[in-house]
């Protein structure tokens, strides 16, 4: 198990990281059977599972992105949010049809923990620019009823602070170049399970 942009708090451990990897592929089995997704006792699973913990689970198919749902913030246990997220990226995400039986056996799991996000303070773009640390931190973009998120794991596509901040506005639905006094973000690290 990997330990990628790792924050201290959010340790899994390389025996709960293969418990989160099997309990995703469950999911996505058992909704493949089912159609429903996975219920949890959480009674089997480590206390550091029972503790609240929100994940991205993406799913790929040849290194071509399948899937990827995930939780910004902390609302479950962490066993939970992976279950859910996986079952979510496999049959709900709308950029992609579900998945089917045949893909099932192609299919490659990668989870990022989350640790908690933290909000910026900028008093300009150059300042927000300037605090971005490249290949570790996530983004939480805010402004009004906008939102987006990039994971760490994009700055693979976008190693350019300027490009990788653009473009995540543009996810958020703003324009590359759109600035106001009324911008928040947050940036959180992950911990990369594959």
């Amino acid at each position: 198990m990997g330990r990628i942009n790792q924050d201290p708090n959010q340790f899994v451990s390389p025996l709960d990281g293969r418990t989160l990897l099997h309990t995703a592929s469950d999911a996505i089995a058992h909704g493949l059977r089912t159609g429903q997704p996975m219920t949890l006792d959480l009674a089997p699973f480590t206390p550091s599972l029972q503790q609240p913990g929100a994940c991205f689970v993406t799913l790929k198919i040849h290194g071509q992105l399948r899937g990827c749902i995930g939780s910004l913030q902390a609302h479950q246990p962490l066993i939970m949010d992976v279950a859910k997220n996986a079952f979510s990226a496999a049959f709900c995400d709308p950029r992609f049809p579900p998945v089917s039986i045949g893909e099932q056996a192609l299919l490659q799991v990668h989870l990022s923990v989350l640790s908690a996000a933290l909000p910026l303070k900028f008093e300009s773009e150059a300042d927000l620019l300037n605090q971005i640390r490249p290949g570790v931190d996530g983004l939480i973009l805010c402004e009004g009823s906008h939102r987006g998120t990039f994971l760490p794991s994009v700055w693979e596509q976008l190693p350019d602070k300027q490009q990788f901040w653009e473009r995540l506005k543009q996810k958020a639905g703003l324009g590359p170049t759109h600035w106001s006094e009324t911008l928040t973000v947050s940036r959180y690290t992950t911990q990369s399970i594959h």
